[in-house]
């Protein structure tokens, strides 16, 4: 199947900051849109690439972090994830990240994929990684983390994506594609 890419049908006439902080900048466009009409379009540009991290030991265990999510008003499980500055590479963002929240240290690293979190409202890119060859060390969690972190099969992780358990997009992609590759 060839797919074909398309020429941008939208016109950006102008472009305001409506609000600012260390992470997130929101923007509202004066657009004209595919259909010549002219309308606004809202925006969120993140200041961080999303990092997810698939730590598997040789038996394909997996650890999963539990949080509560403020946006979300409710508890959380997920691979351990952060966010890697646009200038860092995201393979030490990725190092970084595994270690503060599980304390673990990955002697082998795999790239497994590129998502788009939110695409039609967000520029957000997010990377997950495969983490492997592991040894434990101390956590360094940040001021806003309380986390519970709990090793468990490839295979049940995969059960709670499939069971409506696990939300989180870094998570579901990261955990159907490995689950894919390891033939589970």
């Amino acid at each position: 199947m060839k797919i074909e890419e398309n020429n941008n049908p939208w016109t950006r006439l102008s472009s305001e900051d409506v609000y600012d902080n260390p992470w997130i900048k929101v923007v509202k466009d004066q657009v004209i849109r595919p259909n010549k009409s002219k309308g606004i379009y809202g925006h969120v540009h993140f200041k961080n690439k999303a990092i997810g991290i698939l730590p598997l030991d040789n038996e394909l265990n997996t650890w999963l972090v539990g949080q509560f999510r403020y946006t979300l008003d409710a508890y959380s499980w997920e691979i351990p994830t952060g966010g890697v500055p646009h200038e860092e590479d995201t393979l030490s963002g990725a190092r970084r990240e595994l270690r503060e929240e599980t304390g673990l240290v990955a002697k082998k690293w795999t790239r497994l994929l590129k998502i788009h979190t939110s695409n039609s409202v967000t520029d957000e890119y997010g990377y997950v990684f495969i983490a492997e060859e592991l040894t434990q060390g101390e956590m360094e969690w940040d001021e806003t983390e309380e986390l519970k972190i709990v090793k468990t099969p490839l295979r049940e992780a995969l059960e709670m994506v499939l069971e409506g358990k696990i939300t989180d997009a870094l998570s579901i992609a990261g955990i159907l594609k490995a689950s894919r590759s390891y033939g589970i």
